[in-house]
């Protein structure tokens, strides 16, 4: 607990630190990587580069400061936080390397102005707020590790079977190599993947692509470019390979009740949306599934999608938005005309796709009258502010 001195000091330089937080985090990242490069396999270098990394990590920081005075809505706020690290299997041990590193990276930017207390004050503001992560990922590892087929740790998974579901994505079937059964999850979750790459250990995680069978698990993956793990699994692994699994964590997951659901996808974007859409339609609740993709080619999943459709008529409602050819219900992009005429009166949204599709969805259905507690959406990558350039 902080004392009251070190209150005052973290209320008095608050606004300095939030002025200069996405400078501070820029600086802290590649200092922790030439000290602790042991742990830059926990981190997706793509997100390095771009800086979404590190603007994720300032805005925890300030979301964190802004709210923990109110334990409860600390904890909610950081579960966000807490999903990613269980993903990582971020442990105790890790926390140490990241304060240490933060507090250089405040001390280098923001020079003689941090002086010995201001140091020990958010030092110790630091420390509330690993102990908080800490307790909270402990009690998500132990209950998963609980469950039937559950695990600590990582569990190695045997490629049993692919299947090329589109130009670009390709789905994974992932069954246990100790032939044992597998933890059940929530629909619309993700997996942390740990993968050794040409000898280079890296960390990713992946939407849970259909509902849970207690045998398997899918990905289904797109092959980017310039990725070097999507190209990895795209381009050498096959039947028979084996990678590592950590617990499925993700909070995109199917609100109780009966309200008509809203789908929207941007291409990759159906991989968490897909099995939500399968759970919602065996409780019985209306789902429009509205996809958009490139063109048919890029349309992933159109035989499952044609198949619940033809055994869901008075549940499910399928529309293709395609940008080139004119096989799609509509053409061009998902805009406020396409939404208006599949939205339902109190229906819950979610989309998933790139953060630009994101942006133009989640303003299009405010401009709707959709309320926030009906929007929901994840991001693939770190979280972004959907009203962020």
């Amino acid at each position: 607990m902080l004392t009251q001195a070190q209150e005052q000091i973290i209320a008095a330089t608050a606004p300095v630190v939030a002025e200069h937080l996405n400078t501070i985090t820029a600086r802290f990242y590649p200092l922790m990587f030439e000290r602790y490069p042991q742990v830059k396999s926990l981190f997706n270098q793509t997100h390095q580069k771009d800086g979404g990394q590190p603007r994720a990590l300032a805005a925890s920081i300030l979301a964190y400061v802004g709210v923990r005075q109110n334990p409860q809505t600390a904890r909610q706020i950081m579960e966000t936080v807490v999903n990613k690290h269980v993903s990582l299997d971020i442990q105790p041990e890790h926390y140490p390397i990241v304060g240490e590193c933060l507090l250089v990276a405040i001390c280098e930017v923001l020079g003689d102005a941090v002086t010995a207390e201001v140091a020990d004050a958010w030092g110790a503001l630091y420390q509330e707020l690993a102990d908080l992560l800490i307790d909270l990922e402990a009690k998500r590892y132990q209950e998963f590790e609980q469950l039937p087929g559950g695990w600590r740790g990582t569990r190695r998974f045997r490629i049993a079977a692919t299947h090329q579901e589109s130009r670009v994505i390709r789905s994974f079937i992932l069954e246990p190599e100790d032939g044992g059964p597998v933890a059940d999850y929530s629909p619309g979750q993700y997996i942390g993947v740990k993968l050794n790459i040409d000898g280079v250990q890296a960390s990713r995680h992946y939407s849970l692509s259909d509902v849970p069978n207690g045998r398997s698990y899918r990905l289904s993956i797109k092959r980017e470019p310039h990725g070097v793990a999507s190209r990895f699994f795209h381009d050498q692994l096959t039947v028979g390979d084996v990678i590592e699994l950590l617990p499925p964590a993700g909070e995109l997951t199917l609100k109780k009740g009966d309200e008509p659901l809203l789908l929207i996808s941007g291409g990759i974007g159906q991989t968490p949306l897909l099995p939500i859409a399968k759970q919602a339609l065996s409780q019985g609740r209306q789902v429009t599934y509205l996809h958009a993709a490139i063109d048919m080619d890029s349309r992933a999943f159109a035989k499952t999608i044609d198949e619940l459709a033809a055994a869901n008529p008075d549940q499910l409602t399928a529309v293709t938005v395609l940008e080139q050819g004119s096989q799609g219900d509509h053409q061009g992009r998902i805009n406020e005309a396409v939404l208006a005429k599949y939205l339902a009166p109190n229906s819950r949204c979610y989309f998933v796709g790139p953060h630009g599709f994101m942006a133009a969805i989640n303003q299009s259905l405010e401009l709707l009258g959709v309320a926030e507690t009906h929007r929901h959406f994840e991001h693939f990558g770190p979280a972004k502010a959907l009203n962020a350039a």
